[in-house]
């Protein structure tokens, strides 16, 4: 069959209502089998035409270990060509990823992951994002295993995808959070922007979940955070982050912690009047989330100094939530 007859079977094939039935291995006449369609889409050079023809092989070629093997390869080919600095066709990017997920083959994760790590505008992220989430596999053991080895810039991109995910049990999303924290403070003096946001997204979500199994790690990072704060490294906000965490997960530990803080600050506000009272509410409030009787006498100090009004009405509340 001549290749321009094959191109005109196959364009009159995508426009037809038999395309989202097509068997991996049809053929036109007897002629035309999934393999020449394939050949057909390497060497035809209109972009619109060849996008279509990919997501027609995504869709043909579901269990089909030598198409999906192709597929992926040429994803990669266009993420290492744009890792590069040449241009691509986001289009084709596109069409590939949409290929993909018409495959579902859990050996498309990593080439789908290198999309989220590469650069590209966040609407292709967001299609790799959503591809990855809708393969049907063990997602939260690849994702964990490239929080676990991985890159920084890949660990925050694994860990920022499994938040996002849909697919992911809390339980799942608790574990990782956590794998993501304690990979973020194994090495103390590791200065890396990509370690420390996966750290504080990891808090916000473990925070989020209230997971309580992640205690001795928000006691790690919060003492970490207020190094940082005490020399001006950090926002308050990051502080004020690192406190509410502990509130969410912490114990009988984390309450000590912040009582002793919460016993500084009422000192120095009895001294001198001065205190900050965002950090202050947030640690009484968290408090009164851990709900340990430890922190009664500080908490319950709180009512006889120069504090406003809505400070002491939340100290009361947090003495009211104490276990005994």
């Amino acid at each position: 069959m001549p290749k321009q007859v094959k191109i005109l079977v196959l364009l009159v094939f995508l426009s037809s209502s038999a395309f989202s039935q097509a068997p991996s291995q049809f053929s036109v006449n007897g002629n035309l089998n999934i393999d020449e369609l394939w050949q057909v889409f390497t060497e035809y050079p209109d972009s619109v035409s060849k996008a279509d023809m990919l997501i027609a092989l995504g869709i043909m070629g579901k269990n089909n270990a030598g198409i999906t093997e192709k597929i992926n390869n040429y994803l990669t080919e266009l993420n290492d060509k744009f890792a590069a600095g040449e241009n691509v066709n986001y289009l084709m990017v596109s069409a590939s990823i949409s290929a993909i997920m018409e495959l579902d083959d859990i050996s498309s994760y990593p080439v789908l992951f290198t999309v989220l790590c590469a650069g590209y505008p966040e609407v292709i992220a967001s299609e790799a994002r959503g591809a990855i989430d809708f393969i049907n596999g063990n997602l939260f053991l690849f994702l964990s295993d490239v929080v676990n080895n991985n890159p920084p810039v890949e660990k925050f991109a694994a860990v920022k995808a499994g938040i996002a995910s849909e697919r992911l049990s809390m339980s799942e999303r608790g574990q990782l959070a956590m794998f993501a924290l304690e990979q973020a403070l194994l090495d103390e003096e590791e200065e890396n922007a990509n370690l420390d946001a996966m750290r504080y997204a990891a808090v916000l979500e473990l925070a989020s979940l209230r997971w309580t199994h992640a205690n001795s790690l928000a006691v790690r990072h919060y003492y970490r955070i207020l190094n940082d704060y005490h020399q001006g490294n950090i926002s308050k906000s990051r502080y004020i982050e690192a406190i509410t965490c502990l509130g969410a997960v912490g114990n009988s530990q984390a309450a000590l912690l912040l009582g002793l803080q919460l016993g500084l600050i009422n000192a120095r506000t009895e001294r001198t009047g001065s205190f900050d009272p965002e950090v202050t509410l947030a640690i009484v409030k968290a408090l009164g989330y851990i709900g340990t009787n430890a922190a009664f006498d500080h908490l319950f100090y709180v009512s006889y100094l120069s504090y406003p009004d809505y400070i002491k009405i939340a100290a009361r509340e947090a003495v009211d939530r104490l276990k005994w």
